[in-house]
């Protein structure tokens, strides 16, 4: 099968964003990991540090339109209510 020169590229541009969006999901997911971690330890100090590290990550990823705002914000959300909950 060939492919014309427009479509060549588009599949080149497809397969860099792909790439990129699946960088950017993967460390918010080692993020929310470490919050989570933290939580389990009962660790407030590092559980703090590791949430603000996982909310610039997050609202990072939400401007580049890779997780829905939406998405971001439950995310958040939820994970600062367990941070919140070590007091």
């Amino acid at each position: 099968m060939i492919i014309k020169g427009s479509s060549q590229k588009r599949h080149r541009q497809s397969e860099k964003r792909r790439l990129r969006n699946k960088a950017v999901r993967s460390s918010v997911r080692t993020s929310a990991k470490r919050v989570l971690e933290a939580v389990k330890s009962e660790d407030r100090s590092q559980a703090e540090a590791a949430f603000r590290d996982f909310t610039s990550l997050i609202d990072s990823a939400v401007g580049k339109g890779v997780v829905h705002k939406n998405a971001g914000a439950r995310k958040k959300s939820r994970l600062a209510q367990k941070v919140n909950a070590l007091q």
